[in-house]
């Protein structure tokens, strides 16, 4: 029963979902598009519009969420059963340019349109204000251009226009405002002033301009008029005359007011809070030129030019000289003139930074002359009150120079080969400039013109260079050139090869005597040499200074702590120290040290042979059996009494030695003796000898 409800359910389930329909839809695709076009003028309406494009199974409603974008920002959201939403712009602006961009979510799908572009032209018109519609000159003027509904980043551009002039303009950035302001300083001269100003935008075609703005008119007052610069008589004038300059001005307020007189860039007068300002002159032709006069009060300023000019009353005077270069205590003429004219006050002077030194007061000066008078003279004359000074004549008064002396730098006449040498030339007396010349041998080397002295660098040293060198010198004096003693400069070669020998070379016998040989390939004389051993540290042994290339020294009596390395040291005043190679000395022992010790060893290898002699004898006794050693302490009593009375200490080595040899003598005379009775008679001799000894010689023939 089970299994059969088990199947009805299941046909009926499958009858159900056959009778079900699913809603199914799909995008299509998503457009916006702009009414009436992408491209609007400034205040006009506009419309975005936003349509899906979709397919569906069946006839079935569906929610749409509409979402408008404009440059990636959200403007507007719309739900709509429609596949349209409209974002409607009644007043456009030039702030609603940009990229526009849709997006549609039905259920949980979501298209994006394509972006398009929408420009809004033309700006609204700025708005120019200022603060100020009447100013003074030097006062500010504020401004003010605002371009409302517009959205910043902006561009303002303000424009200045003065009467009868080009507008000037100024530019100004804003980044986070629709509006910007800019001051004007209202300059001196200025009268009637007309200001407006307009705006830019970026778009993606370029930039966009607004319209001009209303222009303002600020009017602007003087404080005080440009001043007035008169001269009298006239502008023209001769030396001598009396110029008197006036400079006067009108102004609202005399408080502040300051007037300036100048030439160039020199104020020669100046007054504060009056209306005038006098100035006069007596005229030099050096007054020729312009003059200024200024007016200021604050910030204003203003300036009024005139040109003058002064004609010459008489020409510069002219200062002559009978000679500008002489020897002293000679007579010097100094003559002052005006060409053309012969009346006027002269006077003849000596230049000094100090001030000028009145010589005498005539055209004419006549002097004997000393080194002191040398320097600059000149003369001035004067007519009408107009002094006009000559040029300067210098004069040099020339003293002898003294034989100059020629000397080394360093001091030493003497250089090192390859040196360089550097030379002295002086003179102890003589008005510079003095010329020195130097001459190795008869070769002229150098021209030197200095005041006292000069140096000369011979970096040419040869070996053959030893003397030669003079100088002279000479200036402008008449007595003419002085020479120097002639300097003769040692050249020192430095030291080359040292070397180190000795006799005996390389062994010596302990108590003997060694002679070390140093000696060099070359070097200038005297050369100290030095000789030292190597150890641990050097060791200085010994040093001597000779006029030679080499020396010699001996060593008395040579000792084993004497063996080591050698070497020896050279310099000379070149002061370069030069090494030799080492050599190795080694004491040894003397012959008859030798011999002594041969003997020595010869005479222990003796003992060692007798010793090694005596146990193998031994060795060969006791394998003879004990028959033969009875016989052999028979034999010989006296002898072998003897040999017992030895001190126990020799016995091992006299004992067995005097057995060996005992016993040879013993057999000898008991052969011929008892003839062949010997085996028995021995026998007999044996047992009384072993009767009689004691037992401590027993023992030691036993060892």
């Amino acid at each position: 029963m089970y299994l059969a409800l088990l199947v009805i359910f299941l046909q009926c389930s499958e009858l159900y979902a056959q009778g079900k329909v699913y809603q199914v839809f799909t995008f299509n695709g998503v457009k916006i598009k702009v009414e009436p076009s992408d491209k609007v003028k400034n205040g006009a309406p506009m419309s975005i519009i936003c349509h899906a494009d979709i397919s569906k199974n069946t006839d079935f409603q569906l929610k749409h969420n509409f979402t408008f974008f404009k440059d990636g920002k959200l403007v507007f959201m719309a739900i709509s059963d429609k596949e349209d939403a409209r974002y409607e712009i009644p007043v456009a602006k030039s702030a609603d340019t940009g990229d526009y961009e849709c997006r549609v979510k039905a259920g949980d799908k979501l298209v994006i349109s394509k972006p398009i572009y929408v420009w809004v032209a033309g700006m609204t018109k700025p708005i120019l204000t200022a603060d100020k519609k009447e100013v003074s000159e030097g006062e500010i003027v504020k401004l003010r251009c605002e371009l409302p509904e517009e959205v910043p980043p902006l561009e303002f551009f303000f424009r200045k226009t003065k009467t009868n002039s080009e507008p000037i303009e100024k530019r100004v950035a804003e980044q986070n405002q629709n509006f910007s302001e800019m001051e004007y300083y209202v300059e001196a001269g200025d009268n009637i002033l007309q200001f407006d100003c307009f705006g830019k935008r970026q778009v993606k075609s370029g930039w966009e301009s607004s319209q001009h703005s209303n222009k303002t008119l600020v009017t602007v007052k003087e404080p005080f008029r440009k001043p007035t610069l008169i001269t009298t008589p006239s502008n023209n004038f001769t030396e001598g005359d009396i110029i008197e300059f006036e400079c006067s001005t009108v102004a609202a307020e005399m408080r502040g007011i300051e007037i300036i007189f100048q030439k160039n860039r020199t104020i020669l007068n100046s007054v504060r809070d009056k209306k005038f300002l006098k100035y006069s002159t007596l005229a030099t032709q050096e007054d020729s030129g312009e003059y200024l006069c200024k007016v200021e009060q604050g910030a204003v300023s203003k300036t009024t030019k005139l040109n003058v000019f002064v004609s010459e009353l008489f020409p510069k005077p002219t200062l002559s000289a009978s000679m500008t270069q002489l020897d002293e205590n000679k007579d010097l003429i100094l003559n002052c003139s005006i060409n053309g004219l012969r009346r006027a006050n002269f006077s003849i002077l000596r230049k000094s930074s100090s001030g000028d030194i009145l010589l005498k007061k005539s055209r004419i000066l006549a002097i004997k002359v000393n080194v002191n008078d040398t320097g600059s003279y000149t003369c001035k004359a004067e007519v009408k009150g107009i002094v006009k000074e000559s040029k300067p004549v210098r004069i040099s008064v020339y003293a002898p120079v003294s034989k100059p002396t020629l000397s080394v730098v360093s001091g030493s006449p003497e250089v090192v080969l390859g040196k360089p040498l550097q030379l002295i030339c002086h003179s102890v007396m003589g008005t510079p400039p003095i010329t020195f010349t130097f001459y190795k041998g008869d070769e002229i080397k150098k021209n030197v013109t200095n005041d006292t002295y000069a140096t000369f660098l011979d970096e040419d040293i040869g070996l053959n260079d030893n003397g030669g060198y003079k100088c002279d010198a000479r200036n402008n004096h008449s007595s003419g050139v002085k020479t120097s003693n002639i300097l003769n400069v040692t050249v020192i070669v430095p030291i080359r090869g040292a070397s180190l020998g000795s006799v005996p070379y390389g062994e010596v016998e302990v108590g003997s005597d060694t002679t070390f040989l140093c000696s060099v390939n070359e070097g200038s004389w005297p050369i100290d040499f030095k000789f030292f051993k190597k150890t641990d540290h050097e060791v200085l042994l010994h040093e001597v200074r000779e006029y030679s290339d080499r020396t010699i020294w001996h060593k008395k009596t040579m000792k084993r702590k004497d063996t080591g390395t050698y070497y020896c040291m050279a310099s000379n005043r070149a002061s370069v120290d030069v090494r030799s190679h080492p050599i190795t000395i080694s004491v040894i022992l003397a012959a008859w040290q030798k011999g002594v010790i041969a003997a020595f060893v010869l005479t222990a290898m003796a003992g060692a042979g007798a010793v090694a002699l005596w146990w193998f004898l031994r060795k060969k006794k006791k394998a003879k059996g004990p028959s033969m050693e009875m016989s052999g302490s028979a034999l010989a009593p006296n002898l072998t009494s003897e040999k017992l009375t030895r001190p126990p200490s020799d016995g091992n080595y006299y004992s067995g030695s005097g057995y060996i040899e005992d016993n040879e003598n013993h057999m000898k005379s008991t052969d011929e003796s008892k003839g062949p009775d010997l085996e028995s008679a021995e026998v007999d001799y044996t047992e009384v000898e072993v009767s009689t000894l004691d037992p401590h010689r027993e023992n030691i023939w036993a060892s």
